[in-house]
């Protein structure tokens, strides 16, 4: 009987092994689609209580749901140059939405390019620089547009008329139509559905109309318990959705005049939709608006009727992008012989807070927006409604493809093959952690930076800006909410001293030193990837346009600082800059410095490029460049003077002291020494 076992399970690793070997460098088509916002809570395969998804689920149950899939970094651009890079964001460069995504790194597409598939992108790119590694593509633009969208293409941008999620479709399937059927392919079918401001397609405009959707537990989070910063977060579903824009409420004459925001774009976002598409539009909300305006709900109800339309517009977007995908299984199951030989996979860039926590968008750590769905069917190579536990990250998309495709793994990939838990190999040794980092501070939503580590039942958090110092631990088995912060608790303390420990492990491993921002010595910091000392004083990289590190102090008078500036080559954009303020530091800054990159000396008042003054000055463009900036408080008058040249500016009439001041850049790397100030 021992034998007979062990003969059994011989066979049957030695056919997993086998099917594995047969799956590497098979050289399938891979048909990618990949949404822009949708929650793994929001899929009925994944047991979501407030829709269903017929046709995503036909993917889990014709093939695998992997059921622990993380992002490194929950926002769009980042989680995307993750994807085609098989890297963490600190080691491809596109750590926060606005960078500019370098093409001429290796990228899967290229590599697949190069061994004989031909490659597509359609949609959603938001990456800023051209596509490259594509034989064919059409992109949208930034974030895109619901109604009527542009594309840009290889022969400029052409507007098409319908909505962006069953236009990207259509244009995906002309592709598979029109291609070289000798070769295999890599098509990546990109939505923009459903991210916001969620504008469903006419006709999924009626669903969910006659009922109202099921509230998340954590609606009315107060977010105690947690770090500081989750109060002050912009993101929330009572405070911060915008009334015409995300929540398509018309404005009145008197709302009119004073529209601020995204709400400013009610009239551009109508003007782009046909007179049948907005006579559609209006008809769908009317009756909903009518009330509202006649009830004009206050408090908790406030907070549940913005939730029910937010939500109800997002799961409508939802039901597009799952239609899109059933149109694009149907065209492989009339084309039997394509689809034999085609591996489908759906996910999307992160998840999404449906009402969870009180909130919409993404960007913490936490599970709602860390978790991306991933489902996989390949029928006759993957097993059919399999499930994997495994902790899988967007850094192992790329790697995956890679082998599928025959392609050797470039050595500096971060993430690791699918491909043996696609097979179904036994046992397969595997990570038992995923690695975090979020940048995008002191911005939209105002969500701080962190960087952390989650196991299969426990989560570390770090976050490391000096205005929001703080740790914070989950058991996710127990608080599955994440509402109950275990950092502090002695009970824990032997938990928290071994993730730290795995944290700074995985941190080594990949590489990232990023996330250090002047141990302290800076009050104030935004936009900062790294700042650390250098024997000439600081090496600061400078990950968004007016990233800042700044001391707080009062200086009245005249005020002169001074210090020697080195461009770091490669980065973006060149530039280094002294900071002042005499307002509020993170809205009221004045800028003086040097623009390697033009090689312009320069400053950029509160009103930021609009209010800039510059001239040119002489640079061999490697050597330092001493700077003397002096602020005269009584005149209201700054002046830089550097390479013998000299700008000067006013300053705003209200300041009569300082209140702060520092280093700055923008999307640059740039040493300079300490800054002098007299």
């Amino acid at each position: 009987m021992v034998c007979c076992r062990i003969a059994v399970l011989s066979l049957a690793f030695a056919t997993a092994v086998a099917a594995q070997s047969g799956m590497s460098g098979s050289r399938p088509n891979i048909v990618f689609v990949f949404s822009d916002d949708h929650a793994a809570h929001a899929i009925s395969a994944y047991g979501s209580k407030i829709n269903e998804t017929p046709n995503i689920d036909r993917l889990a149950r014709g093939g695998m749901l992997f059921r622990n899939t993380f992002c490194g970094n929950s926002i769009c651009g980042p989680s995307r140059a993750t994807v085609l890079t098989g890297k963490h964001c600190h080691a491809h460069g596109f750590m926060r939405n606005g960078n500019t995504f370098d093409g001429a790194q290796t990228t899967f597409p290229k590599l697949l390019q190069g061994v004989g598939y031909q490659t597509a992108v359609i949609g959603k790119w938001h990456l800023e620089s051209t596509p490259t590694g594509f034989d064919h593509w059409m992109v949208l633009p930034d974030q895109g547009e619901y109604y009527n969208p542009d594309f840009l293409t290889k022969d400029g941008k052409v507007r098409i008329e319908g909505h962006a999620t069953e236009i990207t479709t259509d244009l995906a399937i002309r592709w598979l139509e029109q291609r070289d059927a000798t070769r295999p392919f890599l098509l990546m079918c990109q939505h923009k559905a459903p991210h916001r401001n969620w504008m469903p397609a006419p006709q999924d405009l009626a669903l969910y109309r006659d009922k109202d959707i099921a509230e998340p537990a954590t609606l009315f989070d107060d977010w105690t318990g947690r770090t500081e910063a989750a109060k002050h977060q912009q993101m929330s579903i009572g405070k911060d959705l915008f009334l015409h824009y995300d929540l398509v409420v018309p404005p009145t004459a008197a709302e009119r005049e004073r529209l601020a925001g995204p709400d400013r774009s009610w009239d551009a976002m109508r003007r782009r939709m046909s007179e049948e598409q907005l006579r559609s539009w209006d008809a769908a909300y009317a009756a909903e608006n009518e009330a509202f305006r006649r009830e004009d709900p206050q408090g908790k109800e406030r907070v549940r009727w913005q939730y029910q339309r937010y939500i109800k517009n997002y799961l409508r977007c939802v039901a597009g992008v799952d239609r899109s995908v059933g149109t694009l299984l149907d065209w492989l199951d009339a084309h039997p012989a394509v689809k034999a030989n085609t591996i489908v996979v759906y996910s999307s860039d992160q998840g999404f807070y449906l009402g969870d926590h009180g909130w919409y968008d993404k960007r913490w750590m936490y599970d709602e927006s860390l978790r991306m769905p991933l489902l996989v069917q390949w029928p006759g190579h993957v097993a059919a409604g399999k499930e994997v536990t495994q902790l899988v990250q967007n850094i192992d998309f790329a790697p995956t493809f890679l082998e599928l495709g025959g392609v050797p793994r470039p050595v500096d990939l971060h993430g690791t093959s699918l491909v043996p838990l696609l097979a179904g190999t036994p046992a397969v040794p595997w990570r038992d952690a995923i690695y975090y980092h979020f940048y995008e501070s002191q911005a939209v939503h105002m969500v701080p930076a962190h960087y952390g580590v989650r196991t299969d039942r426990w989560k570390l958090i770090r976050y490391y800006e000096p205005q929001w110092n703080a740790w914070e631990l989950f058991d996710l088995v127990a608080d599955p909410d994440e509402v109950h912060d275990l950092a502090a608790d002695p009970a824990h303390a032997e938990v928290r001293a071994s993730l730290a420990k795995k944290l700074t492990e995985l941190r080594r491993v990949h590489g990232d030193d990023t996330g250090t921002v002047g141990d302290g010595a800076f009050a104030l910091t935004a936009g900062i990837a790294k700042a650390e000392r250098s024997e000439q004083g600081w090496r600061i990289w400078a990950n968004a346009t007016g990233g800042y590190l700044l001391e707080a102090g009062e200086r009245s008078g005249t005020t002169t600082f001074s210090t020697t500036l080195t461009s770091v080559a490669g980065r973006q954009q060149r530039n280094g800059f002294v900071l002042v303020s005499g307002g509020k530091p993170r809205q009221d800054l004045v800028r003086a410095g040097i623009e390697f990159g033009v090689r312009r000396l320069t400053i950029v008042g509160v009103e930021g490029n609009k209010d800039k003054t510059s001239e040119p000055i002489e640079w061999d463009g490697k050597s330092a460049v001493e700077l003397t900036v002096t602020v005269d408080l009584a005149a209201h008058r700054i002046i830089v003077q550097a390479q013998g040249k000299r700008v000067e500016a006013a300053l705003p009439e209200a300041w009569n002291r300082l209140t702060a001041w520092g280093y700055g850049a923008s999307n640059a790397e740039t040493v300079f020494s300490e800054l002098v100030v007299r």
